[in-house]
């Protein structure tokens, strides 16, 4: 997704616009645990400072389709921020060309959960054996070691 900055560095306008979609290739997405993430709406503005630096200002959300922690289903995790960077030279291919996706892209890799689910009833998922329970069930069971587990704690 390229941006051109020329109207911008020419004092032609005072600020470019950004109100977009945008949706990832799978090559980019592959090895970050987000099976998809299209529509991607992206909303903004790029300005000049008074330092002569050029400023993204962005509102950025959207769904990323993940797999449940539990269930192993596919999910969409949604996903909303605000971001404002300062550009350098690094974010631009040249001095008045931006490529945004990959400034998206360092920001909505961190909006990924380590573990998301949307499992309401946790009674289907047990074995020989064992058996998946919640929190609150972890605290009531008797634990043959919550006495040492007290202890530790304190110290």
């Amino acid at each position: 997704m390229l941006l051109d900055l020329s109207s911008l560095h020419s004092n032609t306008v005072d600020e470019i616009m950004i109100d977009q979609e945008v949706s990832f290739p799978y090559e980019m997405i592959k090895e970050s645990g987000i099976k998809q993430l299209d529509h991607v709406k992206i909303t903004g503005k790029i300005i000049q400072n008074t330092l002569l630096e050029d400023v993204l200002t962005l509102k950025v959300t959207g769904k990323m389709l993940l797999e449940d922690s539990i269930s192993l289903e596919d999910v969409f995790y949604p996903f909303s921020f605000d971001m404002e960077r300062v550009l350098d030279e690094i974010d631009k291919k040249d001095e008045n060309t931006l490529d945004l996706l990959p400034i998206l892209w360092e920001n909505i890799i961190l909006e990924i959960p380590l573990k998301f689910t949307k499992v309401q009833d946790l009674s289907k998922f047990h074995g020989d054996g064992w058996k998946l329970i919640s929190e609150e069930e972890r605290k009531n069971e008797n634990n043959p070691f919550s006495d040492l587990l007290d202890e530790f704690g304190k110290e």
